[in-house]
C-alpha cells in the first residue's frame, strides 16, 4: 500500500502541473485571437492576389516567359515546411510532419529538398539526415511574424529558384487555421506561379460554368507589371501561411493545455480518493489496535 505522504506529494505536483496548463491556455486565449484576426484580414488579399495575377498570367501571350511563370522540368523540388518553435501543442507538428513524409513518399523519383521555418521540422529532419538546405529559427515562437521577416524567407526563396536552375518546382506546408479545435494541413505551390487556366482544370464544377473573362489595360509593359508582382504574390502567400501557422498553433496548443487541466483533475480526484482510502485504513487499524490491546488486558 502507497505511504500517505507520498500520495500527497503526487496531489501537491499535479495541482502544481495543472496550474501552469491552465496559464498557458489563458497565454494561447491571448495570442489567438491576435493571431486571428491578422488571419482573417490577410486572407481577402492575398485570394485575391492569387486569382487576379493567374487570371493575368493565363490571358499573356503563350510568347511572354518569365523566371517565375515559365514551367520547368519536374526532377527537383524544393518545400518549404512550416513548423512550431515549440512543443505542447498536441498533433500540431506531428501532422505537418507526416505530410511531409507523404510528400517525399509520394514523390520517390525527386530530389527533394528541405527549407524548414520552425525548430521542430528542422530537428525531425536533420536527425534523419534529410537535405535541409535551409532553416529559419524563431519566425513564429513568439506568437506574431513582421511581414520583413516573411520577406526575407521569400526572398531566399525565389533566388534558389532563380538562381539554380536545377530547381523545377517550389512548394510550401502549412497548417490553416479552421477554428480552434481544427486545423487543416494544406500542401500548395508555390513556384512557378500556376495559371488560372491549370487551376481551372483542375476544378471540373468551375470549368463547367462560363468563365467571367476580363480585359486588362497594362499601363506598363507586360514585363515590368510581372517582374513586381510576382514576387509580391510569393511573399504574400508565405506572409499568409505563416499567419496561418500561428493562429492554428495557438489553437492547437489552447485545445491541448485545456485537455491537459481536464486530466489534471481527473488525476487529483483519483489520487484524493486514493489518499482518503489509505487514511481509513491507517486509522482503521490504530482502531483495531486499540481495542485489542484493551481486550488483553
Amino acid at each position: 500500500m502507497p505511504n500517505l505522504l507520498d500520495i500527497r506529494r503526487r496531489i501537491k505536483s499535479v495541482k502544481n502541473t495543472q496550474q501552469i496548463t491552465k496559464a498557458m491556455k489563458m497565454v494561447s486565449a491571448a495570442k489567438l485571437k491576435r493571431a486571428q484576426d491578422r488571419v482573417v484580414t490577410a486572407r481577402p488579399f492575398a485570394n485575391k492576389m492569387m486569382e487576379v495575377l493567374g487570371g493575368l498570367a493565363d490571358r499573356t501571350d503563350e510568347n511572354f516567359h518569365h523566371p517565375l511563370l515559365d514551367a520547368r522540368t519536374d526532377e527537383r523540388y524544393l518545400l518549404v515546411l512550416v513548423t512550431a518553435d515549440k512543443g505542447l501543442c498536441g498533433a500540431f507538428n506531428t501532422n505537418l510532419i507526416k505530410a511531409a513524409q507523404a510528400f517525399i513518399a509520394a514523390n520517390p523519383n525527386k530530389q527533394i529538398e528541405i527549407l524548414a521555418v520552425g525548430r521542430k521540422g528542422r530537428d525531425f529532419f536533420r536527425r534523419r539526415s534529410a537535405m535541409l538546405v535551409g532553416e529559419y529559427i524563431g519566425v513564429t515562437g513568439k506568437g506574431r511574424v513582421d511581414f520583413s521577416e516573411a520577406l526575407e524567407i521569400a526572398r531566399d526563396v525565389i533566388k534558389r529558384f532563380t538562381d539554380d536552375k536545377e530547381i523545377d518546382k517550389v512548394f510550401i506546408i502549412y497548417n490553416e487555421f479552421k477554428s480552434v479545435l481544427q486545423q487543416r494541413v494544406i500542401t500548395e505551390q508555390l513556384l512557378p506561379v500556376a495559371r488560372g487556366a491549370a487551376d481551372d482544370a483542375q476544378d471540373p464544377v468551375a470549368s463547367a460554368q462560363p468563365a467571367n473573362l476580363v480585359d486588362y489595360i497594362y499601363e506598363q509593359p507586360p514585363q515590368e507589371i510581372f517582374a513586381r508582382l510576382l514576387p509580391r504574390l510569393v511573399e504574400t502567400q508565405i506572409f499568409r501561411a505563416l499567419l496561418e501557422s500561428i493562429a492554428s498553433e495557438q489553437g492547437a496548443r489552447m485545445t491541448a493545455m485545456d485537455s491537459a487541466s481536464k486530466n489534471a483533475r481527473e488525476l487529483i480526484d483519483s489520487l484524493t480518493l486514493n489518499m482518503n482510502r489509505v487514511r481509513q485504513a491507517a486509522i482503521t487499524n490504530e482502531i483495531i489496535e486499540v481495542v485489542s490491546g484493551a481486550a488483553a488486558q
